[in-house]
């Protein structure tokens, strides 16, 4: 199982690079997880959008899912140039306005997931946890060939995550904030909270993600590593991991 970081910024891309999209390969098979801003003009130096086989969405904000109607577009551009392509499965959470736009023509189907069930994705086997967001929002567990990749997606801390998250090969943990600053109310985590999850779930690795824009984000890692003693690394474009 393979991680790459496509983009990791909290809210809006970072000049030149790209909100929250992570890319999860295994024999072959690419799984998108979320589609944020810049998403897709980042994933076109490492895939081209007609390679993906399945896409997955953790929640319904601009920046997890604004690169969705561009990555439709995309590939329906290159079904018009010859390019042979099957439906694209978009899985996502219930939603009576966001998700109808999820099937476009021929080209993506939208499959809602069921969060109390475990979802199989090619290879994937992807278990759900409700976070601590303003809107729904889903952290996920994925496991496939032994290997567990936890992925926090959008929340606050909340206790139903360490067991969620229990030994997990990788831990990419949202880190929205420094630890003087308290997120709870914005949904999200901060560097001391990123670190104690990582620590109680016993996970052997954790990379900080949903970036703030502001401070210097070394800190982050720095502030995590008060409360966990594992390897800590803080997201970057074409960041990659094999589990």
């Amino acid at each position: 199982m393979k991680l790459t970081v496509i983009g990791c910024w909290g809210g809006y891309p970072k000049i030149n690079e790209a909100s929250t999209g992570y890319l999860l390969e295994e024999n072959g098979f690419k799984l998108l997880i979320d589609c944020g801003s810049g998403v897709l003009s980042k994933l076109q130096n490492i895939i081209q959008p007609e390679e993906i086989n399945s896409v997955i969405l953790s929640h319904y904000h601009a920046d997890h899912i604004a690169d969705i109607g561009v990555l439709q577009h995309a590939r329906l551009i290159q079904s018009f140039l010859g390019k042979k392509m099957d439906e694209l499965p978009i899985y996502a959470p219930e939603s009576e306005q966001e998700f109808p736009k999820l099937t476009h023509k021929n080209i993506t189907n939208g499959v809602e997931y069921h969060p109390a069930e475990v979802l199989t994705v090619g290879p994937f086997s992807i278990r759900f946890l409700r976070t601590d967001h303003p809107v729904p929002c889903y952290a996920m567990r994925i496991e496939t060939g032994g290997k567990v990749f936890v992925y926090t997606a959008d929340t606050s801390y909340k206790h139903e995550l360490e067991q969620f998250s229990k030994d997990a090969d990788l831990l990419l943990c949202e880190c929205n904030f420094y630890k003087e600053q308290d997120g709870k109310n914005a949904g999200h985590m901060n560097s001391l909270d990123a670190g104690k999850l990582a620590a109680v779930a016993n996970v052997k690795r954790l990379i900080l993600t949903h970036l703030p824009h502001y401070g210097d984000i070394q800190r982050l890692k720095e502030e995590a590593a008060e409360v966990f003693n594992g390897p800590i690394l803080v997201a970057s474009e074409n960041l990659s991991i094999t589990l």
